[in-house]
């Protein structure tokens, strides 16, 4: 198995912090993703390079793994990983930049020997028996970008998972950073251990339009001044289409109106909406011809008696 480095990968050092690692994914995935690079094979498998390196160096189990044992770091399972940290690594350390006296070839060809049922000094003592057991397949992260509306409404996906298309349905009104698992989508296991499973977060990007908060939206809507003082209807949009609301005399500009049930899917509660709370913002005439000039001026004299 050739070395993998997933430091060079994601272009971090071998010293970032948790936090450099996730905006160094970030960055790579945004540019890479084959949404933005329609037909383009090299920037496929750039995208998978990169979240497999994400997918090990944001878990500080795996990291330290790898860090350790470098590409064949997956098949090390965490109690012997244990009993080769507690042994002293049998006289041997191993970095994820190789071996100190075994060479890349070398170095997972006994990584073979250890796990893959040889042992050391044959098949049949406890220490070959104890490694050789069934291990659960990697686990996945991955990313999924919604739009505020997307998420609005729900929607089905297919992701190119490691080389897997994997399809998908997001329910209507998921959250930002909500974390979707499926079960057995990750990677395989190893002498007949179950696969391993997928983890996806969901971000839900902002609206120029609608806030979120909760299940809650807001938005600002403008009133002219004629609607605001007498009276009236006004039209506004909803991410379930434009209703008809009614404007009090006497609005007064800053006024919030809650419209209930108008606001974003309760998830996995089908029926249940949070509330649309409406900012009325008072628009002011401007370009007054000479007339209402007029009329503006009798009715501020009539307004000081």
């Amino acid at each position: 198995m050739n070395y993998k480095n997933y430091y060079k990968t994601l272009g971090v050092s071998k010293k970032a912090t948790t936090n450099e690692i996730k905006k160094a994914y970030r960055k790579l995935a945004r540019k890479y993703h084959p949404d933005v690079n329609p037909n383009n094979a090299e920037a496929e498998k750039k995208f998978k390079e990169i979240n497999e390196a994400n997918e090990v160096l944001s878990d500080p189990k795996k990291r330290e793994k790898y860090d350790k044992y470098g590409t064949d770091w997956a098949k090390v399972t965490d109690e012997q990983h244990k009993a080769w940290s507690q042994s002293g690594g049998f006289g041997q350390q191993y970095h994820s930049g190789g071996a100190e006296s075994f060479e890349f070839g070398e170095f997972s060809d006994f990584f073979r020997s250890m796990f893959g049922g040889g042992g050391f000094g044959g098949g049949n003592n406890d220490f070959s028996r104890r490694y050789t057991r069934s291990m659960k397949g990697q686990d996945y992260t991955a990313e999924l970008h919604l739009p505020l509306r997307t998420a609005y409404q729900g929607s089905k996906h297919t992701l190119d998972i490691n080389g897997k298309r994997i399809r998908i349905t997001i329910p209507a009104g998921i959250k930002d950073g909500q974390i979707i698992k499926l079960n057995s989508k990750g990677g395989q296991g190893a002498n007949g251990g179950t696969s391993g499973d997928l983890y996806i977060t969901v971000l839900v990007d902002s609206d120029p339009v609608f806030e979120r908060k909760g299940n809650n939206l807001y938005v600002n809507h403008i009133v002219d001044l004629y609607t605001a003082i007498l009276g009236g209807e006004s039209f506004i949009n909803t991410l379930s289409g434009k209703i008809k609301i009614k404007i009090k005399a006497g609005t007064q500009n800053g006024t919030t109106l809650r419209l209930k049930g108008k606001g974003f899917p309760v998830y996995r509660k089908a029926g249940h909406f949070g509330d649309l709370y409406v900012h009325i913002n008072v628009q002011l005439p401007t370009h007054l011809s000479k007339e209402e000039k007029e009329l503006f001026g009798k009715l501020a004299n009539i307004s000081k008696k």
